[in-house]
């Protein structure tokens, strides 16, 4: 972790300390004096670090002009439980200030009287544009979309811009180059600001702009937006619809966002939870979520314990055979799971598709096959020594290889599969892989051991 980093993650904890001790202490006001310096962003993080009761207690002090952005940046269920105790009027004021794209982003969670509320106050325009972004899916690029943008014609000239900026006063956070379209709004190509101001005033936007960079699909999703933007170095991109009409735009903001969701929900499906569950949800809610889960596996060990029972007689005869099991099962689950972890991440980055897949199933089976002899030779030795059974040493040796090789073929197709399905290979890649290696190590293992040994 980097020294910026870690100062930041102490500062954080300092604050968390020093709020806590402010509500402890009954000085209530202290806490906002330490919130009014924060960045909206910071005082979400800081809130969603705070139990229910404590995250209450504070509230009612963070910036009342901040309050819109702070539920923006708040994970859903936080904001749903904030949002379910405010007051209607409160809420109202708390999205004036936000963009339409933002605003759009938290509308779906207001109460049903709020909404009609904040739609009856804002402008025709205003209305008719939220009610645009709220029509595509909150995932894609249309949902992304910011539609504050700046927008030029080809045929005029660069002197003519520059006194449409001056009179317009500002711009969109975030510009870095204006669009240019058609008179049917039918998008054309970007015209960076550098280029404004270091190009002689008399040449044309359309001797300037730049024509290669296309449109992005409202439909589009917003991984794949994401993608695009990595591989171009993006700042900022327009999108458009099916016929090629300007909509709106995405900015790196945006998408910071998307990466970081995307990043979180890996992480926390690979465990059966949701990115955006609150650390401090209620016990029974967290409970009631993880018991899914935890039933889940529960029935996968109990297809591996039949498994075990099938070969009961064997074990029974010889006991350096349940000592050795568990060994054969967590190499093979964590050589799996390095394969599976390898191609969900290709598949979030587009990087595997019909073409390759087979090269990639070729290439980490043999992955499995060396692994498997190189820890076979040192499991075999390692075995038939401390048993004394050189025979013993060989059976696991031959399990290990086996389960290796099965878990690379299964890391690899398990999501390929799941994808083709529906399923989300992040959620139920890894209790799939686990059953599979279990069953097949065992059953290589105390199969082989009932063939040879008994």
């Amino acid at each position: 972790m980097s020294s910026n980093s870690s100062q930041q993650d102490d500062l954080h904890s300092t604050l968390l300390d020093s709020i806590s001790d402010s509500l402890r202490e009954g000085q209530p006001e202290k806490v906002g004096e330490l919130l009014n310096d924060m960045h909206p962003a910071e005082i979400a993080h800081l809130l969603e670090s705070l139990p229910g009761s404590q995250r209450e207690q504070v509230w009612p002090h963070v910036p009342d002009d901040s309050d819109g952005e702070i539920l923006l940046h708040l994970n859903d269920e936080a904001r749903a439980a904030i949002i379910s105790k405010m007051e209607p009027e409160d809420l109202v004021a708390a999205t004036e200030m936000l963009d339409t794209d933002d605003l759009a982003d938290i509308l779906p969670e207001m109460p049903q009287d709020v909404i009609q509320e904040i739609l009856l106050s804002l402008e025709t325009l205003e209305r008719v544009r939220l009610k645009s972004v709220l029509s595509y899916d909150e995932d894609s690029a249309g949902g992304l979309m910011d539609l504050d943008t700046i927008i030029v014609r080809a045929d005029i000239t660069l002197d003519v811009v520059l006194r449409y900026l001056r009179r317009k006063g500002s711009m969109p956070k975030g510009t870095d180059n204006l669009f240019v379209v058609d008179r049917e709004n039918h998008y054309l190509g970007i015209l960076p600001l550098s280029r404004i101001l270091t190009s002689d005033p008399q040449l044309f936007v359309a001797e300037l702009m730049i024509t290669n960079i296309e449109g992005i699909l409202a439909d589009k999703h917003a991984r794949e937006v994401a993608n695009l933007f990595e591989h171009r170095d993006l700042i900022t991109a327009p999108v458009v619809d099916e016929e090629n009409h300007l909509l709106g735009r995405i900015t790196i903001d945006d998408v910071v966002d998307v990466i970081r969701d995307e990043a979180d929900h890996s992480l926390m499906s690979m465990a059966g939870l949701n990115e955006e569950e609150d650390m401090f949800a209620p016990v029974f809610t967290s409970a009631r979520r993880r018991s899914i889960w935890l039933g889940l596996n529960l029935l996968t060990a109990f297809l591996a314990s039949w498994v075990i029972g099938l070969f009961g007689a064997t074990i029974e005869k010889m006991v350096a055979l349940a000592i050795l099991m568990p060994i054969v099962a967590s190499m093979g689950g964590i050589a799996g799971s390095q394969t599976l972890t390898l191609v969900i991440r290709g598949m979030a980055l587009g990087q595997i598709g019909k073409s390759n897949s087979h090269r990639l199933l070729i290439k980490e089976m043999w992955v499995g096959v060396w692994n498997g002899l190189i820890w076979a030779i040192v499991i075999a030795g390692v075995a038939g020594l401390w048993f004394q059974n050189i025979q013993l040493g060989l059976i696991i040796a031959a399990a290990i290889v086996i389960n290796l090789v099965v878990a690379a073929i299964s890391g690899a197709t398990i999501p390929l599969i799941l994808k083709r399905y529906g399923a989300d290979p992040a959620l139920s890649g890894s209790v799939v892989l686990t059953t599979v290696t279990d069953i097949v190590g065992f059953l290589a293992f105390l199969g082989l051991a009932t063939i040879y040994l008994i």
